[in-house]
Parts: C-alpha cells; sequence; structure tokens
C-alpha cells in the first residue's frame, strides 16, 4: 500500500509539473491582458463578408486579411430597431453604448457619452480620424461630436474644431465654410491651432506639436473609379508618421466609407474598387505595427450593406460554378454579423461572438480606462 501510494504521489507530481510548464508556454506565446501603446481602428462602412471576400478573388494583390490570427464576429442590432445605421453603429464603437439609429455620440436618452477618443486624448495620447466621406459624416463623428442627429452635420463640424482631435483628413470644406450661418470654421481652425490645407495632403515632416486639418472636398471624397488615387492609404500613412512622434502613443480611426455606398447603388465594381483601396489601407496599418510591435490593429464594419453576394456566374440560365456573378438583395443594410479582424498587443480579446458595443471595452481593456 505505501508503495502504491508513492507511485500515485509521483504520479501526481509529474502530471502537475506538465501542467505548469503547458501554461507558462502558453502564456508566453499569447499573453492576456496585454496594453497596447497605440490603437488603429479600421472601419470599411458597409462592409460583410462577401465584401471581404471580394479582396480574395478580385485583387491582383494577396489579400491583407490573411495576415490576421485572431477573428471574431459581432452583432449590431441598435435601440429600437433590427438593422443598425452607421451612427448608432459607430457610437457603440467609440462609446461603448447601444443607442438608436442616427445617434452621433449620445445615448438612448441624447446624453453626451465619452469617447475613446476623448478617453484617451484627456490620457496625453493623441488622436486622429480619416475618411472617405465627410469627415463630418456618420462614422468619424461619432468619436468626436455629440449631437442627437447625424444630419446636423454643421453643428458636428463645430464640435470638431473644439475637439480633442489632433489630425483629420477627409471631405467636407463646405460645412465649415459654406454654412447657413456665414461663419468660417477653416478660420476658426486655425485660431484653435490647426495648420488647414484644402488642396492635398502633406509631405512627411508635420511636428507633433501642431495640428493638422486637410479637408479635400467640398462634400466627399471621389470615389475610386473617379480618380481618387492613394488618398486613403496616404492619409493613413501620413496620420502614422505624425501620431507616432507622441511618446505616450494615439488612438488613430480610418474608414472605407464608400463600400457602403457600392452597396447602396448595388453597384458590384463600385464595391469591388473600394475594398482594394481599404485592403491596401489595412496593409499599411499592418505594416506600420508589425515594425512598432507595440500597435494594436482592428478592422470591423458597422453593417453589412446590399445584402452583397457573390453568386454563380449564369450560362443558358444554368448555374456555373466557375466563375462569380454579384447579386445584391437590398439596396439599404442587413442584419448580418459583421467580421472583426485584430492584431497585436490584446488581439486575442477580439475572437468569439459578441455585441458591437464590447469592442469598445476590448480596445481599452488593461489600460483601465474602460473599467
Amino acid at each position: 500500500m505505501k508503495k502504491l501510494g508513492l507511485f500515485l504521489l509521483m504520479i501526481n507530481f509529474l502530471l502537475t509539473n506538465a501542467c505548469n510548464n503547458t501554461v507558462q508556454k502558453s502564456a508566453r506565446v499569447m499573453p492576456e491582458g496585454q496594453t497596447p501603446k497605440n490603437i488603429i481602428l479600421l472601419i470599411g462602412d458597409g462592409m460583410g463578408l462577401a465584401q471581404v471576400s471580394t479582396s480574395f478573388y478580385f485583387n491582383d494583390e494577396k489579400s491583407n486579411f490573411l495576415r490576421f490570427k485572431e477573428i471574431g464576429l459581432h452583432q449590431n442590432t441598435p435601440i429600437g430597431a433590427k438593422i443598425t445605421d452607421s451612427a448608432a453603429g459607430a457610437t457603440a464603437f467609440s462609446a461603448g453604448v447601444k443607442s438608436y439609429n442616427g445617434a452621433i455620440g449620445v445615448d438612448q436618452d441624447t446624453q453626451a457619452v465619452e469617447t475613446i477618443l476623448e478617453i484617451l486624448s484627456q490620457k496625453g495620447l493623441s488622436t486622429g480620424v480619416v475618411s472617405t466621406s465627410s469627415i463630418t459624416h456618420a462614422t468619424p463623428a461619432s468619436f468626436y461630436a455629440h449631437v442627437r442627429s447625424r444630419r446636423m452635420q454643421e453643428q458636428i463640424a463645430r464640435e470638431l474644431m473644439d475637439s480633442d482631435v489632433d489630425f483629420f483628413a477627409g471631405g467636407g470644406i463646405k460645412f465649415f465654410n459654406k454654412r447657413k450661418d456665414g461663419e468660417d470654421l477653416i478660420k476658426g481652425l486655425e485660431l484653435k491651432g490647426f495648420t488647414v490645407d484644402t488642396a492635398k495632403l502633406a509631405k512627411r515632416g508635420m511636428s507633433i506639436n501642431n495640428k493638422y486639418a486637410f479637408l479635400l472636398g467640398q462634400d466627399y471624397m471621389p470615389k475610386m473609379e473617379d480618380g481618387r488615387g492613394d488618398f486613403l492609404p496616404k492619409a493613413t500613412n501620413l496620420a502614422l508618421d505624425y501620431l507616432s512622434q507622441d511618446p505616450k502613443g494615439f488612438f488613430l480611426m480610418v474608414e472605407g466609407s464608400q463600400i457602403d455606398w457600392g452597396g447602396h447603388a448595388n453597384d458590384a465594381n463600385y464595391i469591388i474598387e473600394e475594398m482594394k483601396d481599404f485592403d491596401k489601407t489595412i496593409g499599411e496599418a499592418l505594416d506600420f505595427a508589425k515594425k512598432d510591435g507595440n500597435t494594436l490593429v482592428v478592422v470591423t464594419a458597422d453593417h453589412e450593406t446590399g445584402g452583397f453576394a457573390l453568386s454563380s456566374a449564369k450560362v443558358r440560365k444554368q448555374d456555373d460554378y466557375r466563375g462569380l456573378a454579384p447579386t445584391f438583395s437590398t439596396g439599404g443594410h442587413t442584419a448580418a454579423l459583421i467580421p472583426v479582424f485584430a492584431y497585436g498587443p490584446g488581439s486575442e480579446r477580439f475572437k468569439g461572438i459578441y455585441q458591437n458595443q464590447e469592442i469598445f471595452g476590448k480596445m481599452l481593456a488593461g489600460d483601465g480606462a474602460a473599467n
């Protein structure tokens, strides 16, 4: 009996050590609760899984989505509806609350809620917003403004002028200098310390001690098919070059806005070209994060638009699985679950299925700011 007891004790000792070694090795490979110095959130407005898939079938380059190992899904139901719009969807990301369609940085009672951009700015981090729509459009606005309706773009422009944003690039000049109240908020931005350019993006070499605004379209930026060129990846790179000078870190939100508009128009080529541009921009963010080593990159969408599908081609009214013929089921948004891709410190938190407002907390987890 003594020998049997000694034998069992030895077995228990060996098993315990083996388990401990496994836990230690796992912790080294994927430590929990990492805190990134920098956060880059890329939002492909209207981008569902089929839109993501176009980067595998219609892109001459290898899809940058292949570089992600941590992948999840979010559900985006807003308050008072089954299907979300961009305002409620972006407010969920920016402030961690569910709200009603049209809400910009406010809760269901229209009360202002603090955004991740504001929280991190108060901690001393630099902040930036880039968009291919007007910079006062629903998605970018939800990170710095607090108004009851997304239609209040002139008020949103005023709030941007007074906000914590250090760098922004997009369209929307008319909401600053062709206003109903006659004010010139371009001059207002300059008085707030912004260097403003309405002609082109600057070259590298901007000082972190200054603020920068690039308003390059009267309303939204041109679509890719109309010659927008490399605005989105270049503006993202410019923002990263500027923001990364801050020793405390930064938060950057980048929106590929017009994937959504291609869905509303039921225009497959519009979607494909905007996705190519967005994929290239993701590559720029991932290249920066890989080199930096302390940057979290999150890629997701507010909702899916168009009920877009990569259907089979037709030959004599029969399915031909050798080809693709993109199709649509609606001109509006859908309630489809949306993919989330994450890379860098803390990326493991984005696995699984969860509500859209949880992305806010996952980005801030480990920082203490979300508690």
